[in-house]
């Protein structure tokens, strides 16, 4: 399970950026309602992931529809809470759309499509949820 933490003030995108950079190894996301959820990456999980993201990125070779994302990357969705899959994909028109600043900041959106592959510290309800805020805000395919 993930360690969700109940913070006296709500974390910036900066704050979870330079949290992200001070501790590696360990993913930072925010919830819509504030909280900060840390959870450590296993080798297991960690070398499914690789897979996930390298059979994504072979398909998107292949038919140059978009963008590849890795589980380092962070969006911000909607509805104020920002999320890093595992893997994602972004749509190559709204790629394009973003200015060279917003492509060096979170991703001011949600992915078209977020992976995400359980670890042994995630509950399957954790990701079960984590799935439908995906596609609450506007993912067209969550795959756990």
């Amino acid at each position: 399970m993930g360690i969700r933490l109940d913070l006296l003030h709500r974390v910036t995108d900066e704050e979870l950026r330079e949290l992200s950079e001070r501790n590696p190894g360990y993913q930072f996301e925010r919830t819509a309602d504030g909280r900060l959820i840390v959870t450590p990456t296993g080798l297991a999980s960690g070398r499914r992931s690789g897979e996930v993201f390298y059979q994504l990125e072979h398909w998107n070779r292949q038919t140059r529809l978009g963008v590849v994302f890795d589980s380092s990357t962070g969006f911000r969705l909607p509805d104020g809470s920002l999320l890093s899959p595992d893997a994602s994909w972004v749509r190559r028109e709204r790629w394009e759309a973003l200015s060279p600043e917003q492509r060096e900041g979170f991703g001011p959106f949600c992915p078209d499509a977020a992976f995400e592959v359980r670890s042994a510290s995630q509950s399957l309800g954790e990701l079960r949820e984590k799935m439908e805020t995906y596609l609450a805000n506007g993912a067209r395919l969550a795959v756990l």
